[in-house]
């Protein structure tokens, strides 16, 4: 009999489902994209409706759809889920208010009770868990900023502390580790899925975590950089970093582990599907005549673009960090040469020099060395973004074979959970497999460092000063 294992990634722009052995050869993968986050005034953003469950079930029936075997052979579901949202709950369970989104103002301070049809405040990995199973159970390794829980324990911390974050002991779920149960399947969706009546459903951590866990990493010098709607560049760690500056240290998809994670960029490849719906409908049309994705028809053109845009820069604040509101997305450079082929290309260069800052950042704080980068996320598709990536760190550089590797460190999760490995070092020696590798070209890197170390490092330094002067009249309505 096979052993496999349904991994679960619910993003913020879609809820992605794989199914692999105990190998970590996908069986099959599923998706379904989540209807845009809701944007009713400055600062509020939340997914509208049950949109996160009904994604989830549409993505479980998408992967199931394309998976002819046995789905009694299916003998586990992990869930992995987007941090750092908030779920408010009544009595029963269900939402008083849709799910805030991480790039929700909101989400930057502690919890304020105003409305008393609130029960439970939990996270996403919470609130789909209880839709699941009926559990009232949540990830430990998903709670992170103004959650009153212990590092070392892995438990909640005293009401004293509870309440400093606005909570009561009693509007919390129950914390379990990644690898352990939050319970069976309702039987009401193994039947409507087909599954095993007693199948269990397993914590994971939060989806960066995950992704960490999905790639394999497990030792020093590795470096894994996640190029999704959040990008941002995570090493695994046996100790946590207390009074980090810039870094955030968190809990891993393993009890007791760590991983460091540098400051990230927001809505980081939102910015290339931004500009992708911006670009028009040429980019279109050439899809549908050479029968390829609108972002291979990008990366193909932009591949012939020198590198440096011919001097066009792209600084990435399409979305302002709560610190600095009055930041704004920049292109600089503009000239007659610059078509949308530059523009696209300079945002890729942005996003490779943003997160090698933010890296360096985090590797002079540590005095740690990286002597290999793994790209995982759907911008990992893109070969040109990952050459740039290679080409300014100077690297070798891996992409990896799972279609999410978020999905995958779930599975690994079901794994150690049921007892198929022993731990989650023998889920990664057994379940990992690199997809690509990818060598630096040194003309390109020698450029690229010296451009990004003498003009781009340097930008902001300019163009701080100047937004934040412009903020209120940039941002005045006229009425």
């Amino acid at each position: 009999m096979n052993k496999l294992f349904m991994g679960i990634d619910c993003g913020s722009q879609s809820t992605k489902v794989g199914i692999f052995d105990q190998f970590g050869n996908e069986i099959c993968y599923g998706n379904d994209l989540l209807r845009p986050t809701e944007t009713p005034k400055p600062g509020v953003v939340y997914h509208p409706d049950e949109d996160l469950w009904d994604s989830l079930v549409r993505a479980i029936e998408n992967c199931l759809s394309k998976f002819d075997g046995n789905r009694e052979e299916i003998l586990g579901i992990g869930l992995c889920t987007i941090r750092c949202c908030r779920v408010l709950l009544d009595e029963q369970g269900a939402l008083v208010e849709p799910v805030i989104s991480w790039m929700d103002m909101r989400m930057s301070k502690p919890y304020v009770h105003s409305n008393n049809r609130v029960s439970h405040v939990t996270t996403t990995s919470g609130y789909l868990s209880f839709r699941l199973t009926g559990e009232r159970k949540d990830s430990c390794s998903n709670h992170e900023v103004y959650w009153p829980m212990d590092f070392q324990t892995l438990e909640w911390q005293s009401d004293d502390k509870i309440a400093q974050c606005g909570l009561k002991r009693s509007q919390l779920f129950d914390l379990i580790k990644p690898g352990e149960s939050f319970g069976k399947l309702k039987p009401e969706l193994a039947n409507k899925f087909g599954l095993k009546t007693d199948i269990e459903v397993f914590a994971t951590g939060n989806d960066k975590a995950v992704e960490v866990l999905g790639s394999g990493l497990n030792a020093e010098g590795q470096i894994m950089i996640s190029l999704g709607t959040f990008i941002s560049a995570m090493v695994y760690r046996e100790s946590y970093f207390e009074n980090a500056q810039t870094f955030f240290p968190t809990l891993a998809s393993e009890p007791f582990k760590f991983v460091y994670e540098c400051t990230g960029i927001r809505r980081g490849m939102w910015t290339v599907s931004w500009f992708k719906n911006l670009a028009g409908s040429e980019i279109t049309h050439l899809a549908e005549i050479e029968k390829i994705s609108e972002e291979d028809v990008l990366n193909r053109i932009a591949e012939q673009i020198p590198p440096g845009s011919e001097g066009l820069i792209t600084i990435l604040d399409w979305l302002s960090p709560p610190d600095k509101p009055y930041r704004k997305g920049m292109m600089i450079g503009l000239d007659q040469r610059h078509t949308k082929f530059h523009m696209y290309r300079s945002i890729l260069e942005a996003i490779a020099y943003t997160i090698k800052n933010n890296i360096d950042s985090m590797v002079n704080e540590t005095g740690m060395d990286i002597n290999q980068v793994t790209i995982i996320g759907g911008g990992s598709k893109s070969d040109i973004l990952v050459q740039i990536i290679c080409d300014l760190f100077g690297l070798k550089t891996q992409t990896m074979k799972a279609s999410s590797s978020a999905c995958l460190g779930a599975a690994m999760c079901v794994a150690v959970g049921l007892g198929i490995v022993h731990n989650f070092e023998q889920a990664k020696n057994n379940m990992v497999h690199v997809n690509k590798v990818y060598m630096p070209n040194l003309q390109n890197h020698i450029y690229y460092k010296s451009v990004n170390e003498n003009v781009f490092s340097k930008v902001r330094n300019y163009t701080d000063p100047f937004l934040e002067m412009a903020h209120p009249y940039l941002n005045a309505s006229v009425v």
